[in-house]
């Protein structure tokens, strides 16, 4: 019975400790993104290589999925105005009739970017993965980080820890309950992602040998 007394006050902690860590996580995250995330692509330095960040092409009902639309279309006015000179199209390819990085390719060449300026990525399974993999994989110690301002923000906050020099072009939002649903999410990856890297020390699932990109 003294238990289940005290229950609801243990609920009631674990609530605030909850909230405490995501809004700890939340703050660390904005903080690692100060000066380092571009709206205006006349601002955004010039490196060699962008992280393209992926996602699937469409939804799970069947249409185009705006985040994927607008993450191309980023990259495409990065390559156009001179701002980069290789992508890395990072993404899921888990299962063979799911592959992220060969949607991205496809939908760049379309955007009239060279097929010899996109490098795969085929083990993006997280941010995580693909923050570090552009770094002990592909050996880019400076890049530009192409995805929705909240995705990047966290992106650049992993990139940060493993002292890669990075910045980040922001690619369109998307509105309404799609938007709100998304933001809600990242509140607790941000949480997540903290747990990742400080407590947890979690790796990429995949390293593997080097593929310089030249």
């Amino acid at each position: 019975m003294r238990q289940i007394r005290f229950l609801p006050f243990l609920i009631l902690y674990a609530a605030l400790g909850a909230l405490l860590i995501g809004g700890i996580a939340n703050m660390e995250v904005l903080r690692a993104s100060e000066g380092r995330l571009y709206r205006d692509i006349r601002e955004v330095p010039v490196n060699k290589v962008g992280l393209l960040l992926g996602t699937s092409q469409f939804g799970v009902d069947g249409h185009p999925n705006p985040y994927f639309t607008h993450r191309i279309r980023a990259t495409a006015e990065l390559y156009r105005a001179g701002k980069i000179r290789f992508i890395i199209a990072s993404g899921d390819n888990e299962h063979l009739s799911y592959n992220e990085p060969l949607q991205m390719k496809k939908a760049l060449i379309a955007e009239g970017i060279p097929e010899e300026a996109i490098v795969l990525d085929f083990a993006g399974f997280r941010t995580l993965d693909s923050v570090v993999r552009a770094g002990a994989v592909f050996g880019q110690n400076r890049l530009t980080i192409i995805s929705q301002e909240f995705h990047t923000q966290r992106a650049l906050y992993i990139a940060e820890h493993y002292s890669l020099d990075a910045v980040a072009y922001r690619a369109g939002d998307v509105p309404g309950y799609t938007g709100l649903r998304m933001h809600g999410r990242e509140l607790l990856a941000r949480t997540l992602a903290v747990l990742d890297l400080h407590v947890l020390r979690t790796e990429p699932r995949f390293l593997g040998e080097p593929i310089p990109v030249m």
